[in-house]
């Protein structure tokens, strides 16, 4: 990797920045308790944590809307647990989950230390998939907002990574090219291969214990982003 030529770092948001994980599973314990949900929460989000990885793909690749990702990845994790949940509650539950998410603030560990870090040196900006409405009061809740230039979204840019135009729209409203640019993502498809398809380094945080792989190179704590540039 050619640290020395890079000018601008671009960062996923969920899993990568902000502690998807936890935030949700404080979401999830807040909506129940509010709708009076008797589900043990350690066993929903067991079941839940997986369809959802499946139906987010699903939304990645245009197979499903956005209203469908909401709906079905609770439905499908109820019926799994044999639990019978009218679609009244789902879709409150939908609603809820989007509209709290945000307000929970929980950052990956050592963040804000490799933000610190990087700030002086780069220009910083993120690339998210997530939802357009929902990842600006992330970025802001959690007191990260200020280090970023840019926040391309894929609601705005109408498509979804690992598609090129989404990074090359990054790269344009940065005014940098691939060669200068660096993205920092969890998602081997999405983020790392993404990113290399329009010429981009790439370092892929294994927040999720993947195999390793000759792809890019791969960190499991982001402290060592700190040994590439």
């Amino acid at each position: 990797m050619c640290s020395d030529r890079v000018t601008d770092v671009f960062f996923d948001l969920d899993h990568t920045l902000w502690d998807f994980e936890k935030n949700s599973a404080l979401t999830f314990r807040k909506i129940f308790d509010a709708n009076q949900l008797t589900i043990k929460l350690d066993d929903f989000l067991t079941v839940y944590a997986p369809i959802n990885f499946e139906f987010w793909k699903l939304y990645r690749e245009n197979r499903i809307s956005k209203p469908q990702l909401r709906y079905q990845r609770l439905k499908k994790t109820f019926d799994h647990l044999g639990k019978v949940v009218s679609d009244d509650i789902i879709d409150t539950l939908a609603h809820d989950y989007i509209a709290h998410l945000s307000s929970f603030t929980h950052l990956i560990p050592n963040a804000t230390e490799v933000l610190e870090y990087l700030s002086p040196k780069y220009r910083l900006h993120i690339i998210t998939n997530g939802f357009q409405e929902v990842q600006e009061k992330k970025l802001k809740g959690s007191k990260i907002h200020h280090y970023f230039e840019h926040v391309v979204n894929s609601e705005t840019a109408g498509v979804k990574k690992p598609h090129p135009y989404i990074f090359e729209l990054a790269l344009d409203k940065a005014k940098t090219t691939p060669q200068n640019a660096l993205m920092i993502g969890d998602s081997l498809e999405a983020d790392v291969q993404g990113a290399k398809s329009v010429g981009m380094q790439a370092i892929h945080f294994n927040c999720n214990g993947e195999s390793s792989h000759e792809v890019a190179p791969m960190i499991n704590n982001l402290i060592e982003i700190k040994s590439f540039l």
